[in-house]
């Protein structure tokens, strides 16, 4: 077994000789038939000397033996001093081998204790990243003219480590278990760290140095818990040691823990400086705290509880003199019907929660907080002059006459909890009120018996009087008296119909599940939150406040009054307050009190029928649902969001002016009249104002006008729309029948115009579009069907719109020449659709009605440079076409795009539901996208496509030969869809697969028809 050294070896003080610093080598020793704590010696280079002994084997052995015997007292911690001779033979004999192994041996060991001398000037040492194994690290320096004699060094023998001082080097033992077992050290699958030319390890590069002090270990151990503790001592003597640190133990929890009473006798030997015990909810709970009691003298908090406590316990905490805090919890005190006495002349706090006893007398004369809260007891009798804070809630046992009792016991009393105390009364309120004079928080909930008519309590600042039926609204003149009262709660005060408070300090109210609540008048300059909910009756409210930011009072279903003065609200929530008046709007306008609201919401509030509103600091506006509304102004300069959905009753609408940048009226279908002053506006929707006829649009920064369905919509309007809005770049007039040439002229006062939409129109002349917008891009003429077949002639005769680049001409009723005629000389689109056209027959791509009957002699090649035949179609410019789409085209029988055509750029075709397509024969070098689904009559396709990689057959009656011939040369393709194809089995997707060697997807149905 190999180990590495555990011994440091220094040079004793020598008059006149030069101290020198040798860094020892790795070495093993071996001793054969010795199994438990043998010493291998193991082969290692030549040039390296060992830590050799002695010279000769006589030496050899005997130093062996020496070492031997060090490590055995290392291992058992026993008569150190039989180490330290045996460290001082060893010293002698490393000595005698140093002299004799030259200067060349010298030179090596000084650079190596230079290196070394670093780790000991910082007080680290060399830890290597393999625990498992014990490693003992040896090494020593020492400076020109410096040496240190075993007295500068220190020996900590509980951590089984050697602390060197200035320039010697010390070591750290890891121990592998904890108490006196002894160690096993595991060795490197018996072999010697390998060295390199220069002599240095190469296990250096698995070293990692850490700073291992005592300081660094303390700080990292003050974030571990007892656990993690505990798991920290068995690494190594030293962590054992700091995790055994006294400080990380000052507190023990034993909450819920089965602990026997040997061992917590043990923990207390061990730590007897503990500070705070918590022994709740364990077994022998009384005999652990007596036991605490008696051996930690310097307890100061001690929490217990979940089981019996004898009276010997109570009677035994004046012996405990440091005492500051105890907690009981759930526990039964003496025999449950004795009196309990406590008596301690330091305890500060004090809690008996859920405790079961008949009486207890408490005479603590520094006590500053008790709690008996949920505790049985009939009587309690204080002794405690300074208590600042008394909890008897839930003490159902209580009497009115003990409670007074206990209170007026304490003068200094600031805060006092009695909720849940049946039996308290107006008379024991009015006494605790003379006699403390410094109750500050006072908690009176669920107290059905007072009423604080009588009662005065000048220096309340908390008051919570939670279902107290008696609580009425002649309470509140008392309440009044309390001058400097910031937070009252009135939930669930049933009989309460109105509160009048003037507070100058109010801060919080609740008014929560008031029943028959109908009034509420505020007056605080510094209220800041109010909370009003499920108070059905409630109709009225005033409120002033220079303090209150946010306001909401929703579901307030009879709320028809509101006042407010509060100069700083900026938030208000009235959703589903269904009564509110048009009277409202003069509240949250400009002189209405709110001069700084930013946020409005009014969801919901059916009454509502006119709003208007004039308002300089309103942002946001909510008028969602509100449908009795039929006339709205709004003059908001900095209105950015109004919603009105669901508002389907307006009927006229005036925004002026108002900071919005968007606006949608969503479905108004009843809106006729519609007036915009919006300097900062660049999106409008009015689609669905189905009976709009008059409509003043100012919006100089309009960029996006959408009309749809604006069926009354004239050509005056538009006109002055163009003219007020002359940035507009996308124009929506689909199903607006009423524009004609006129409105469309004034198409021109829009220069930046490219996207226009007259689908589903009347127009039969398409001039004034050509005309007046000769930058357009996007021109959509879905189901035009009164456009006649040379209404598109400028366009491919004249060059009309040179910018157009898509064009869809879906559900019209252009015949086949005229489409042949658009597809061959309008290079420049893009994009066409062609959807539902009934008199597109044939796609023959490229060539004139002329050279329609040549076309068929044409030998098409995939290498189109190499044709001399088509060598003058070359010379045609390239077409920029990208997508086309002829969806549902019923008379489309063949589909013919050759080269010819310098299709260059098309890479999406759409052909499904095209149910008499028969043939498709395609040669697009960059289509990637290729549609023929529901194409039941197909029976040819060839593709010459290398660049496709989706290919959709749905439900098409082609067979499997054809789709294999078709799939050769596209040698991209990744998602084929065979769905639903009578003629393809799902046995032959193989086939497909290998035809295609670059399919990554085939969906195919479960079995064919």
């Amino acid at each position: 077994m190999k180990i590495w050294c555990c011994l440091c070896f220094t040079q004793d003080d020598e008059p006149g000789e030069e101290d020198r610093a040798e860094a020892m080598k790795e070495d093993g020793f071996e001793n054969e038939g010795n199994s438990e704590g043998s010493i291998g010696n193991e082969e290692e280079p030549e040039d390296i000397p060992r830590l050799g002994l002695a010279a000769d084997g006589r030496d050899r052995d005997d130093n062996i033996r020496l070492f031997e015997g060090m490590v055995q007292a290392v291992r058992s911690d026993v008569h150190w001093d039989e180490a330290v001779g045996a460290l001082s033979s060893l010293r002698a004999a490393f000595r005698t081998f140093r002299r004799s192994i030259g200067e060349s041996s010298s030179a090596s060991a000084a650079s190596a204790a230079e290196n070394c001398d670093h780790d000991s000037h910082n007080k680290r040492a060399k830890v290597h990243s393999d625990f498992r194994e014990c490693h003992y690290a040896t090494a020593i320096t020492s400076g020109d003219g410096n040496s240190s004699s075993s007295g500068d060094r220190d020996y900590n023998i509980s951590q089984g480590s050697y602390v060197a001082s200035k320039n010697e080097i010390f070591y750290h033992n890891f121990m592998l278990n904890n108490g006196g077992e002894e160690n096993h050290f595991e060795s490197r699958s018996g072999k010697d760290v390998e060295r390199d030319e220069s002599g240095t390890s190469k296990a250096e590069d698995f070293e990692v140095r850490m700073d291992l002090t005592d300081d660094l270990l303390h700080m990292v151990f003050s974030f571990l818990d007892h656990i993690n503790l505990c798991q920290a001592a068995i690494v190594c003597r030293q962590w054992r040691a700091a995790s055994a640190h006294e400080d990380f133990w000052r507190c023990l929890n034993f909450e819920n823990r089965n602990i026997s009473l040997d061992q917590f006798e043990d923990i207390c030997r061990r730590y007897p400086n503990a500070t705070e015990v918590n022994i709740s909810g364990t077994p022998y709970a009384h005999f652990l705290v007596m036991k605490a009691v008696s051996s930690l003298r310097n307890l100061e908090v001690l929490t217990l509880g979940r089981g019996p406590l004898q009276d010997i316990f109570f009677h035994s905490l004046a012996d405990c003199h440091m005492l500051k805090s105890l907690n009981v919890n759930d526990a039964t005190l003496g025999n449950g019907i004795q009196e309990i006495p406590v008596n301690h002349d330091r305890l500060r706090h004090l809690q008996l929660t859920k405790c079961r006893v008949m009486r207890i007398s408490i005479r603590c004369p520094q006590l500053e907080t008790l709690s008996l809260k949920r505790s049985n007891m009939a009587q309690a009798v204080l002794n405690c002059p300074l208590l600042r804070d008394l909890d008897i809630g839930s003490c159902h046992k209580l009497s009115d006459a003990a409670i007074r009792s206990a209170a007026t016991s304490c003068p200094q009393l600031e805060l006092l909890d009695m909720s849940n105390c049946s039996c308290v009364s107006d008379e024991t309120l009015r006494e605790i009120a003379m006699t403390c004079a410094n109750l500050h928080v006072l908690n009176a909930s669920y107290c059905p018996n007072i009423s604080l008519e009588s009662v005065r309590l000048p220096m309340l600042t908390v008051l919570k009087l939670h279902s107290c039926e008696g609580i009425t609204s002649a309470s509140m003149a008392a309440i009044a008296h309390s001058s400097t009262l910031e937070v009252l709660e009135l939930d669930n005060c049933n009989l309460l119909t109105s509160v009048s408070l003037d507070l100058p300090r109010l801060q919080n109210i609740r008014l929560v599940h008031c029943r028959k609540f109908a009034d509420l008048n505020l007056r605080s300059t510094m209220l800041s939150s109010i909370t009003v909910s499920n108070c059905p009756l409630l109709h009225r409210i005033n409120i002033t406040s220079n303090s209150l930011q946010k306001l909401s009072l929703q579901k307030q279903e009879s709320l028809t009054t509101l006042a407010l003065q509060c100069h700083c609200l900026l938030e208000v929530d009235l959703k589903d307050c269904e009564s509110l008046t048009n009277s409202i709007c003069n509240v949250f306008s400009d002189g209405g009190g709110c001069p700084m609201l930013k946020s409005l919401i009014l969801d919901n509030c059916e009454s509502l029928t006119a709003v208007r509103f004039c308002s300089t600091s309103l942002v946001s506006l909510s008028l969602v649902g509100c449908r009795a509304i039929t006339a709205l102004e709004l003059t908001c300069p900095f209105l950015e969001q109004v919603s009105l959905d669901g508002c389907d009753h307006l009927e006229s609408a005036a925004f002026f002016p108002v900071g919005l940048r968007s606006l949608n009226l969503g479905i108004c279908p009843k809106l006729n009249v519609l007036s915009i002053e919006a300097p900062n506006m660049e999106t409008l929707e009015l689609k669905g104002c189905g009976v709009l006829s008059e409509a003043s649009i100012n919006c100089p920064l309009l960029t996006s006008l959408d009309a749809s369905f604006c069926s009354q919509l004239k050509d005056d309007c538009l006109s002055a729309t163009t003219a007020s809005c002359p940035k507009i770049k996308s124009l929506i007039l689909m199903s607006c029948p009423s524009v004609g040439s006129d409105g469309l002229y004034s198409l021109s006062s829009l220069p930046h115009l490219t996207v226009l939409d007259l689908s589903y129109t009347f127009l039969t002349n398409l001039q004034p579009v050509f005309e007046s917008c000769a930058k357009l891009m996007v021109l959509k003429l879905q189901a035009c069907k009164y456009l006649s077949d040379s209404s598109l002639e400028p366009l491919y005769k004249e060059g009309a719109l040179p910018a157009l680049q898509e064009l869809d001409l879906s559900y019209g009723t252009l015949c086949q020449s005229a489409i042949e005629e658009l597809l061959a000389c309008c290079t420049h689109l893009t994009h066409m659709s062609l959807n539902g056209c009934v008199n597109m027959h044939d796609l023959n791509w490229g060539c004139s009605s002329e050279q329609l009957s040549d076309l068929s002699s044409i030998s098409f090649s995939s290498d189109i440079f190499s044709s001399e035949n088509n060598q003058e179609a070359f010379e045609q410019p390239n077409r920029l076409l990208q997508n086309l789409n002829c969806v549902c085209c019923p008379n489309i029988k063949k589909v013919l795009i050759p080269p010819v055509a310098r299709c260059f750029h098309l890479s999406s075709l759409n052909l499904s539901l095209s149910a008499n397509l028969k043939e498709v024969d395609l040669v697009c070098f960059n289509l990637c996208f290729l549609n023929l689904s529901n194409c039941c009559s197909l029976e040819v396709l060839k593709l010459e496509c290398p660049r496709l990689t989706s290919l959709f057959l749905q439900s098409c009656n082609i067979d499997e030969e054809a789709v294999e011939a078709a799939i050769l040369k596209c040698s991209m393709l990744e998602t084929l869809d065979v769905r639903f194809c009578p003629k393809i089995c799902p046995l032959s997707i193989g086939r497909l697969r290998g035809a295609c060697s670059s399919l990554k997807r085939i969906f195919s149905s479960l079995s064919h028809s």
